[in-house]
């Protein structure tokens, strides 16, 4: 059975609507026990993992149409100046055809198309979309589930991810709980879990390149996989299915250039099109789509 949760705004809590307190570490919706329809208290089962934590935020997108407003907001930032990486599509906001709920799962759709009539059109030839929970929930430290499939095409390149809220990049951080390249059929077997600070990123930081792993995954755009990260105050675990890939420990020295991860992050769920790590684009494989069952968090 899926849930069916009501959420209350941080703000019915800060003035006391009778709900419970914001967990430790987290911020923005609170999450009342969950409720089925019924009226039965119900869980999903807690991930081994997860093992002495309580869900404190989780989308299960129960509801169809467009994404839940109150946990997620489209980010449009880039599209008149071009996206990051190289990447070739528009992020499209409040559009069924990009972004929408149905039977239980977030769909994440790219498309081959120009939506030149939208004000801050940038000339993309491609459509997707990237929902972010920024300014409505982040969290610092837990555990974090998002069940999801990936697409087979190649250029495309999905990513389930996380940023520092401060805003500035690198020197907040970057957890990449999931990302899947797209420049080879290989790609499509493997998924990558990566790190980034100020003085461990893509471009070469202080200190190096950034710091991650890949991991063999088949079945990553036939099947559901359940991709997975632990985080507390001594390290970041990347995992998929109860096993983890890469670990980063906290070095303890006060250097915040190498670990940065003593903060909130948001949530960021999006489909990318082309760029450095998507690579040559088959249109034929077009529209290509990424499903989410559910995105789940937990903490103590």
């Amino acid at each position: 059975m899926k849930l069916w949760i009501a959420w209350l705004p941080l703000a019915l809590a800060a003035c006391g609507g009778g709900s419970e307190p914001v967990p430790t570490g987290s911020t923005g919706l609170v999450t009342p026990p969950p409720v089925s329809p019924g009226g039965d208290t119900v869980a999903p089962p807690v991930p081994p993992g997860a093992a002495g934590m309580t869900l404190v935020w989780s989308d299960e997108f129960d509801t169809d149409g467009l994404p839940d407003a109150r946990k997620w907001v489209h980010d449009t930032e880039r599209n008149r100046t071009g996206w990051y990486n190289n990447e070739l599509q528009y992020y499209a906001a409040n559009r069924l055809e990009n972004a929408r709920v149905e039977n239980g799962r977030l769909l994440i759709t790219a498309r081959q198309e120009r939506l030149s009539s939208a004000p801050d059109f940038g000339g993309q030839n491609y459509t997707s979309a990237r929902l972010i929970t920024r300014g409505l929930a982040s969290w610092t430290y837990g555990y974090y589930e998002v069940r999801a499939k990936l697409p087979c095409g190649l250029g495309t390149w999905p990513a389930i991810w996380m940023l520092g809220t401060g805003g500035r990049w690198p020197d907040d951080g970057e957890i990449d709980i999931m990302e899947q390249k797209g420049t080879s059929v290989a790609d499509k077997r493997e998924v990558l879990g990566t790190l980034h600070t100020r003085a461990y990123n893509w471009s070469g930081g202080t200190l190096g390149v950034a710091r991650g792993a890949a991991t063999s995954l088949p079945n990553a755009c036939t099947s559901f996989n359940n991709y997975q990260m632990t985080w507390d105050a001594d390290r970041i675990a990347i995992g998929v299915n109860g096993a983890n890939y890469f670990e980063f420990r906290n070095p303890r020295n006060g250097d915040s250039a190498q670990w940065p991860f003593s903060a909130p992050q948001f949530m960021i769920l999006n489909l990318a099109i082309g760029g450095d790590l998507g690579g040559a684009v088959d249109n034929a494989a077009l529209p290509a789509v990424m499903e989410v069952e559910y995105v789940r968090v937990y903490q103590r």
